[in-house]
């Protein structure tokens, strides 16, 4: 069993991975049901259904540009069970920094919450 870090961060790379090929329905076991996104822009998704129709919504987008999340850090709590992860996000010319909230449910890491800025377009 890989160390939560590890398992987070390789969880990260394959929602990379899923955005880079327009595969919306499979980033849904990646969130909470009642999961929350902020947008770069300031705007707030609700629910894992409204983020994975958000993606979806982008993938349609002809000229959509896929986008990467790369963490500078994910910190345990003292229980293991929730990880703060923090990184710089980049695609289509824009970028910033981002925060993730993951929780570990039935033995899986989940995202809980997501706070995206942008900081240059």
């Amino acid at each position: 069993m890989p160390a939560p870090k590890d398992a987070i961060a390789a969880r990260r790379r394959l929602t990379n991975k899923l955005i880079a090929g327009r595969e919306a329905a499979r980033l849904r076991p990646f969130f909470m049901a009642d999961a929350k996104l902020i947008t770069g822009d300031g705007g707030l998704i609700l629910g894992a259904d409204a983020i994975v129709g958000a993606f979806a919504a982008q993938f349609r987008e002809p000229g959509f540009i896929p986008y990467e999340r790369t963490p500078d850090r994910i910190e345990l709590d003292a229980d293991g069970g929730r990880a703060a992860e923090t990184g710089r996000w980049t695609g289509g010319g824009v970028s910033g920094a981002y925060m993730a909230a993951w929780r570990k449910v039935t033995g899986q890491w989940v995202i809980e919450s997501e706070l995206f800025i942008t900081l240059s377009a």
